[in-house]
């Protein structure tokens, strides 16, 4: 059975850092693309980033230039290093991973959600 598992979240002052992890356990064949989204209160889910396996990225405008997201191939985890953090990123932030299993099937897992907040 494969878990990912976020740590890292937490409240931080406005402009300041935080760095999230994922981690992917279980039985698996290969890890493909890697994110992170963040839902914040009353507002629709967000993609925030996201990070293939040979290392391409992609982030959303409201994040770039802030948010740095990388990976641990050999560890098989994803980090999300947050900085100049604003109130409004304010939310819960959940990882996801694209795996194959070992009995060859692609499925899409997600994490428990890590909650940050941006508060003075």
């Amino acid at each position: 059975q494969v878990q990912l598992v976020e740590s890292g979240g937490g409240l931080v002052q406005p402009g300041g850092s935080l760095r999230l992890s994922c981690a992917a356990s279980g039985s698996m064949f290969s890890i493909n693309t890697m994110g992170w989204y963040r839902r914040a209160p009353g507002k629709e889910r967000e993609l925030v980033a996201f990070i293939t396996r040979s290392g391409s990225t992609n982030y959303a405008d409201s994040v770039k230039g802030r948010f740095t997201i990388s990976r641990d191939n050999a560890k098989n985890t994803m980090y999300l290093q947050m900085s100049s953090l604003k109130p409004e990123d304010t939310a819960v932030y959940y990882c996801y991973a694209a795996i194959i299993d070992s009995s060859g099937t692609w499925s899409t897992y997600w994490g428990q959600g890590t909650q940050v907040t941006v508060s003075s």
